[in-house]
């Protein structure tokens, strides 16, 4: 497997190692810390993947109320990932007033992935009935606009359905269910265990425009779901390219692909038969994770428009990117030799940079950067939250004030620097929090928790299902 590495480098990919990071730096940003709040319920999360955090610093996501959930137990995962007796209802918060954006009529919850320039979210809503294959409270995509809830509907034959993105134009794309039996769907295993059995019909991707829910298709299997939608009207996502499942994975071949005016575009792969797309960027340019060729190990991929490009790893064989901005920088993380630990990475202009310093032993991963190079991430079982800024690694705890309030993992950081982050409070309820840069503070901690290792590689991989369910 060390050849694939070298395969890289001869594509002209190069790694950089940084230092360990110092323990102290001279100076070093600081932040106000905002905790958005809750209504009146104890907990409240984000709904990944999405943007929780508008360009003008307005946070959405899932509180919840103090309403008892007569559905509970138990509750449908993709709004709430935890037991939960309380309804929650989609949020947004803006300029300290929390706002509760509705759910459809009756006792029902809600979450909502973003907020376009108009105001228009996108989201679901539980509808009170129950998904009979699932037996957990089913839910719709729906549209949150001027304090109404508008349904969305499903596909044909379906009973769940995600808006998961919108638009300046108004377009709005998700995924849902329909009414073909799949034992290898998509969404198979989004709630083994308590919450009962994943989807056993179809998964497909959709895009909602000019008041109709279109299926994007599949790229040849039965299968398609969708991760982004970016300002173009351009849908990424993974899609089963055939029904057999390949013994090494267990599951249909899964390519990355593109979507455009009708047209869906099989992006390729590194070889491997199972892709996992993460982030679409406005330019068009797509990443994720990629099997290499025989299945045993994946890397970070980018898809810039022509053809997809292997991004490398630190050393190790694995590793994903999470996100891509608007310059074509790239973030996420990949494993070191020996593949225990992974480190958080940024790519840019060719470049593999290791964010966390090659020195290190503690597991780190970005989950997204802005359009400054700015990245955001946490430690691998998500205990602690970082900021990268400036080639330094920065623990967000010591960045604000002392509180008792420990965050976790941050999810995204804006082009004004503002950062969402998920923490617990001294009594242990999780909350979600808004972080405003202030200034500096000098002696801030530029070093990751020593005491917190931060896990291993092995707490980084995820299924398609598990990254819609609620981060808190």
């Amino acid at each position: 497997m060390r050849r694939l590495i070298v395969l890289g480098l001869s594509l002209g990919m190069a790694v950089v190692s940084l230092a360990a990071p110092a323990a102290f730096a001279a100076t070093a940003p600081a932040y106000t810390l905002t905790d958005v709040g809750t209504f009146g319920g104890p907990q409240a999360s984000l709904d990944i993947p999405g943007y929780p955090i508008t360009s003008q610093g307005a946070v959405v996501g899932t509180a919840d109320t103090t309403v008892a959930d007569r559905d509970y137990p138990p509750n449908n995962p993709f709004i709430v990932n935890y037991p939960d007796p309380f309804l929650t209802r989609a949020f947004q918060w803006r300029d300290g007033k929390l706002t509760d954006l509705g759910a459809l009529p009756g006792n029902n919850s809600s979450a909502v992935f973003q907020i376009n320039g108009r105001g228009v979210g996108a989201g679901v809503s539980e509808t009170g009935a129950r998904d009979p294959n699932t037996g957990y409270p089913a839910e719709n995509a729906v549209l949150f606009k001027d304090g109404s809830v508008r349904n969305l509907g499903t596909l044909p034959g379906g009973h769940e359905s995600q808006a998961t993105a919108v638009n300046n134009r108004g377009q709005v794309a998700g995924f849902g269910d329909n009414g073909t039996p799949d034992p290898l769907s998509i969404f198979g295993n989004v709630a083994n265990g308590p919450n009962g059995p994943g989807w056993v019909t179809q998964t497909r991707a959709f895009i909602w425009q000019h008041g109709k829910m279109q299926d994007l298709g599949t790229l040849g299997g039965p299968d398609a779901g969708m991760t982004e939608l970016n300002a173009r009207g351009q849908i990424a996502g993974d899609s089963y390219t055939n029904d057999t499942p390949n013994p090494a994975t267990g599951v249909p071949t899964t390519h990355p692909y593109l979507w455009q005016n009708g047209h869906m575009r099989d992006l390729g792969t590194l070889g491997g038969t199972q892709s996992l797309t993460n982030w679409l960027n406005n330019k068009g340019e797509v990443v994720g994770q990629d099997n290499i060729a025989g299945d045993q190990a994946f890397h970070p991929f980018l898809w810039n428009g022509h053809h997809l490009r292997d991004l490398g790893t630190l050393g190790g064989d694995f590793g994903a990117a999470n996100q891509v901005n608007d310059a074509g920088d790239v973030t996420g993380w990949a494993t070191l030799p020996g593949d225990s630990v992974a480190h958080a990475f940024l790519w840019k202009g060719g470049v593999l940079t290791d964010l966390t310093g090659a020195g290190s032993s503690q597991c780190t991963v970005a989950q997204a950067l802005n359009n400054h190079g700015q990245v955001v991430g946490n430690t691998c079982t998500e205990q602690g939250a970082f900021l990268w800024s400036g080639g330094k690694q920065y623990d967000l705890n010591a960045l604000v004030a002392p509180s008792g309030v420990h965050l976790t993992a941050a999810n995204f950081i804006n082009d004004r620097g503002q950062i969402t982050a998920v923490g617990t409070l001294p009594n242990g309820n999780l909350r979600v929090f808004l972080l405003t840069p202030t200034g500096s503070a000098l002696g801030a901690a530029a070093s990751s928790v020593s005491r917190q290792p931060g896990g291993t590689f092995a707490n980084l991989i995820s299924t398609p299902a598990e990254r819609f369910l609620p981060r808190g």
